[in-house]
């Protein structure tokens, strides 16, 4: 049998397997990349449950508040159920899935793109401002079908805008919060902890049940400013110097919550 030359074909074998193997590893890679830069808006819908429960709490809410909606006026229910489901969007949605995006690797994967590092964290915010749009729709439909609840178009539209603003409350306080917790199971249970207090004082404050003092700070907790903005935005004529001083302190929270969130998150929990 003929003989080929000793090394002619030595190592093309092994070399090649090895560029395939490379070229498999570079393509997963990339493919992986891709799923990271398209995840936020994906991952929001494959999670059902947490986004159910963003929309499910405060509507059922507000079906069971028809009868509280004939002493208490038309602007206390939907400003204290979207102001729930704001609070639900911040700290249930966007602070575990931050927490669980920077567990898995995700966001070092994304740090090695040349996208600039702003638009990683943009592109969730986006996907949480689409969600505080769709939350606020659909409120505002309930409140009508069920509890008869109707709004000038101008209080719409106040009502949109008011929401945006108490929603980068919650979404501010999540990064503060994913900044200065680092594991996602830890993560998980201060979010539900701030959320149940917010809740809890908030609403038993909003029907005095703790007396004049308490009310009064709950009214300046970000809770109370938040619902004070919205229902003041839903009441013609009743958006006066205090719900600009509310207005503010919406704007000073944000402020506060997202330096220390910038200052202390870590892109990776190692």
């Amino acid at each position: 049998m003929p003989q080929h030359p000793r090394g002619s074909h030595t190592g093309k074998g092994p070399a090649k397997l090895r560029r395939n193997i490379a070229a498999a590893h570079g393509q997963a890679a990339h493919m992986q990349l891709v799923n990271d830069r398209i995840a936020p808006g994906p991952a929001q819908w494959r999670n059902r449950r947490a986004t159910i429960m963003v929309v499910l709490i405060p509507s059922i809410i507000l079906i069971s508040w028809k009868s509280v909606v004939a002493f208490k006026g038309g602007a206390f229910a939907p400003s204290n159920c979207i102001a729930i489901g704001l609070n639900a969007i911040g700290l249930m949605g966007y602070t575990n899935a931050i927490a669980r995006d920077r567990d898995k690797g995700i966001f070092q994967r994304l740090r090695v793109t040349p996208a600039p590092r702003w638009t990683i964290i943009a592109s969730r915010l986006a996907v949480q401002l689409v969600m505080i749009l769709i939350t606020t729709v659909l409120l505002f439909v309930i409140g009508y079908q069920f509890d008869h609840i109707t709004l000038k178009a101008s209080s719409y539209a106040l009502g949109f805008l008011t929401a945006i603003v108490g929603g980068a409350v919650y979404l501010s306080l999540g990064q503060m919060i994913v900044g200065l917790v680092k594991t996602p199971e830890t993560v998980n249970v201060t979010t539900r902890l701030v959320f149940f207090l917010f809740i809890m004082i908030g609403q038993f404050a909003s029907f005095g049940a703790f007396g004049p003092e308490i009310t009064a700070i709950a009214d300046w907790s970000p809770y109370g400013t938040t619902k004070n903005i919205l229902a003041a935005a839903f009441t013609p004529g009743a958006w006066v110097n205090q719900t600009n001083m509310y207005l503010l302190a919406c704007l000073g929270y944000t402020m506060i919550f997202t330096l220390f969130g910038i200052r202390y998150f870590t892109w990776s929990t190692k």
